[in-house]
């Protein structure tokens, strides 16, 4: 391992001394926390997930993590990752790898005990420092102070690293939206424009992943805008025309005061549907990015709140399904979950319908009933007692999301779902790209 000079001294954060992180550390000698909790620490912000790399192959990471009493999922083991769950917590930890061949899409990798090399794979300065457990910290391509500066810059050549995975111009525009402030590094932007055209070879789940973190954050405007600017908007959203769409919904703070729990994130599904014009075809777009069957159904919802509600809809031939699903939007805001609060913003300032239309016109018609009741519940082998309560509840929960649509069987179908899934153990994934999976 070798002995680098850009070393520093920080106060641990807290995150460093939970039980699985300060376990983790405890039985791999050398271990250090790297990538996204490093940042996020750095930046003062709550650190939710715990990456550590290692200076050891990942099947001696495995065993000492054993040994230490942790179990131990291989959730990556073709990339050096394996998952460590002391209690409820999860660790993801990784050997030092460094490429041996890249092809912008995947990394072929070897195992090194280089944390100068392992840190030169990655993707951005501020993501490629790495933290031991007593609080030094090691920076070696100035990500400390370009996330003081809130820069986002690639490590080392932009050409190069985007070369390596073109996922990272994507994810580009993610870190610039939660930490970059200013004018974007010039070096990045221009190499990202001549690679519009590798964004081709990513597979369309990867898209749709970064797209979705993207809308999520508190302001993805400014970054849609330099997608659009630099040619990555219309290369792999060419639907929406106009990102302008979404101001007015952003001009109001989230969550709404009054409209949802406390730490209720944005919803990236609601946005796309502002951004969409009138004559996209949603299906298609959920199609051609691999939505979900639930992410598909959902965006086919909000579309609907686009067309004004007022009395033409109660005449319309579709009249159950659209009123249903508006319905089913205004309880959950009852419940503290307004997933449709930016398209509806974004229309109200438009000179749409705002909720006041909304509850107006779903007042006038007959509510749809709930098809479950505790019978159902029981028939299925649960035994009287508050849990019917409480799985009735979810499934009420998922119907409403749905729009209010499933009918009885379709219910029973999703109750047993969740009773299928009752006591599960720890699952995990091998990380989204090969040279990033600590990174987030």
């Amino acid at each position: 391992m070798t002995s680098d000079p850009e070393t520093a001294r920080i106060a641990p954060p807290a995150f460093l001394t939970e039980p699985a992180p300060a376990a983790v550390l405890a039985a791999l000698p050398g271990a250090r926390a790297v990538g996204g909790c490093v940042r996020d620490a750095l930046a003062g912000l709550v650190v939710n997930d715990v990456d550590v790399a290692a200076p050891l192959p990942p099947e001696a990471i495995a065993a000492r993590l054993r040994a230490a009493g942790l179990k131990v999922f291989e959730t990556g083991l073709e990339h050096g990752t394996v998952t460590a769950v002391l209690g409820r917590q999860r660790v993801e930890v990784t050997a030092l790898r460094r490429d041996v061949r890249t092809d912008g899409r995947h990394a072929e990798v070897a195992w090194t005990t280089d944390w100068r090399e392992d840190a030169a794979r990655r993707d951005f300065t501020i993501n490629a420092m790495s933290l031991a457990g007593d609080g030094r910290l090691w920076d070696y391509f100035g990500g400390r102070a370009d996330l003081a500066r809130g820069v986002v810059r690639f490590v080392g050549e932009p050409a190069t690293r985007l070369g390596e995975d073109y996922l990272r111009a994507l994810r580009f525009f993610r870190f610039q939206a939660r930490f970059g402030r200013g004018a974007p590094d010039a070096a990045a932007a221009a190499a990202i424009r001549a690679a519009v055209p590798g964004l081709g070879r990513l597979s369309a789940e990867r898209v749709w992943m970064e797209l979705k973190r993207l809308l999520a954050l508190p302001d993805p405007l400014p970054a849609l805008r330099l997608m659009r600017e630099l040619g990555v908007l219309g290369a792999v959203l060419g639907e929406v025309r106009d990102v302008e769409r979404l101001a007015p919904a952003l001009r109001r703070h989230w969550p709404p005061p009054g409209d949802s729990a406390p730490g209720t994130a944005p919803d990236a599904l609601s946005r796309l549907a502002v951004l969409l014009p009138a004559d996209a075809e949603a299906g298609a777009l959920a199609q051609r990015l691999r939505f979900s069957a639930d992410e598909a159904r959902r965006l086919s919802a909000l579309r609907d709140i686009a067309e004004a509600p007022g009395p033409d809809a109660l005449r319309r031939p579709d009249r159950d399904r659209v009123l249903n699903r508006w319905r089913a939007l205004v309880r959950l805001r009852g419940r503290g979950v307004n997933p449709a609060e930016p398209l509806l913003v974004a229309e109200a300032e438009r000179g749409g319908p705002g909720w006041d239309a909304l509850i107006a016109t779903v007042g006038t018609a007959p509510g749809p009933e709930f098809p479950l009741q505790g019978r159902d519940v029981l028939a299925m082998g649960v035994l009287p007692g508050p849990e019917v309560g409480a799985l009735l509840d979810q499934v009420r929960g998922w119907w409403l999301e749905q729009g209010a649509m499933p009918d009885a069987e379709a219910c029973r179908a999703w109750l047993r779902v969740l009773l299928a899934g009752r006591g599960g153990g720890a699952t995990g994934s091998g990380g989204d790209s090969a040279s990033d999976s600590a990174s987030d």
